[in-house]
């Protein structure tokens, strides 16, 4: 490889997030988000590869904390802004990137990794694995009905701008962020992120919306959404485009999406983001006619195997020896023996004979509880070397909530 790796530099800002559009089909980013994006940019985070005078492929990474099974803010590397033109694929220098990255995200002492995939395939050879699935769905509000809980008629519904109530919305998602693991917790300045709204982007659609949820004068939850119109002969089909929800409790919630199920001129709630295992499922009368399906989301990196499994807790009892591959991060290679509950846990090296062997792109999928490790096994990619381990290991593992990131970055 003949280019050089380097700190990106403030000045060279624009160039090289030129050159990431550029890679990504060469559509600009509307203004008000690339000025988001310069300002949420870690320049002393991101790299650029250059060729001589020109920047050929890019990388970045976000200080995150990352909600883990058991409630905890783990620091983390949100890795970000990945790119290599192609004029210069298959020189090495994606796989450049990602060890520089890597040895700096060690060095930082994050013990943990993350990453949205444009193409999955890419990072499982770095040792990422699917931590996180996001159901996306597609509600025929002329057919569905909603059952809702006792106490919805006591929520009181009010509409504001977005922009009016962004701090009273991210009180409301603060509180959320420990109950479920994957939820970033969002550091100042990211709060602009869920609100960001180009006219460039809407597709048809309205400025973004927002309703309040409200019980005695306190902001109990919020929805964002917009409305696309459509007519037909018949009458009105439009669309209710959900950016986002959430509740603090279950009438909140129930309130929040009879309000988007009733809303004039409409028929259909679209929703590309929320967890798999959304209370919603269990609000409508047929879910048939909601449209599920479910796509990969968040990708994990065990940068630190001890770290990493000391910081979350486990469902149940658990003491289990890993033997870990790791051909990219060669110092976590080896045994390692879990001991961990519902309270805390323990990761040390050690010389026992493994019960488990698998490589860091599997602890990586089943770290935040959204992937069984029996599942995994069942595919090859996990062996059990002591009888019985394998389903002690994998209850344990397992989230009572389904992990889910609720926005890129």
């Amino acid at each position: 490889m003949t280019t050089e790796l380097r700190v990106l530099r403030p000045a060279e800002w624009d160039e090289w997030f030129g050159r990431l559009e550029l890679a990504f089909g060469g559509v600009s980013e509307a203004p008000e988000g690339r000025e988001l994006w310069r300002d949420l940019t870690e320049v002393e985070r991101s790299i650029g590869a250059w060729d001589g005078d020109d920047c050929v492929g890019t990388a970045g990474a976000f200080s995150f904390r990352l909600s883990v099974p058991g409630g905890a803010l783990v620091p983390v590397a949100g890795v970000t802004m990945v790119s290599v033109l192609a004029t210069h694929r298959r020189r090495g220098v994606l796989r450049s990137m990602m060890r520089r990255q890597l040895d700096d995200v060690r060095t930082r002492g994050e013990p943990l990794a993350v990453l949205t995939a444009s193409e999955p395939e890419i990072y499982g050879r770095f040792g990422y694995g699917a931590a996180t699935e996001q159901l996306v769905a597609e509600v025929d509000t002329s057919r569905v009905r909603l059952t809702v809980p006792d106490g919805t008629d006591d929520v009181r519904l009010r509409l504001a701008a977005p922009e009016d109530v962004r701090d009273a919305c991210e009180a409301v998602y603060a509180r959320r962020v420990t109950a479920r693991p994957g939820m970033l917790a969002r550091l100042p300045r990211w709060e602009r992120l869920p609100v960001l709204d180009p006219a460039s982007e809407r597709a048809g659609a309205s400025p973004l919306q927002c309703v309040l949820a409200e019980r005695d004068g306190e902001t109990v939850g919020f929805a964002l959404y917009a409305i696309k119109p459509e007519w037909e002969p018949a009458g009105p089909k439009g669309t209710v485009v959900l950016r986002d929800i959430e509740a603090l409790d279950p009438a909140a919630y129930a309130a929040l999406w009879r309000f988007l199920f009733d809303l004039d001129l409409t028929s259909t709630i679209e929703t590309r983001n929320r967890p798999v295992d959304d209370p919603v499922l269990h609000l409508v009368s047929d879910p048939r006619r909601c449209r599920i399906s479910v796509r990969d989301s968040l990708y994990a990196r065990l940068v630190d195997v001890g770290a990493a499994l000391e910081a979350r807790t486990y469902a149940t009892p658990v003491e289990v020896v890993f033997e870990v591959t790791d051909a990219f991060c060669p110092w976590n290679e080896g045994r390692w023996r879990l001991t961990g509950d519902t309270k805390g846990a323990s990761c040390r090296r050690t010389e026992d004979a493994a019960d488990l062997e698998l490589s860091v792109r599997e602890l990586g999928a089943a770290y935040l509880g959204g992937t069984a490790l029996s599942a995994l096994a069942a595919a090859g990619r996990v062996r059990e070397l002591r009888q019985g381990t394998l389903t002690e290991a994998s209850v344990a593992f397992r989230s009572d909530v389904a992990p889910w990131l609720p926005h890129g970055f």
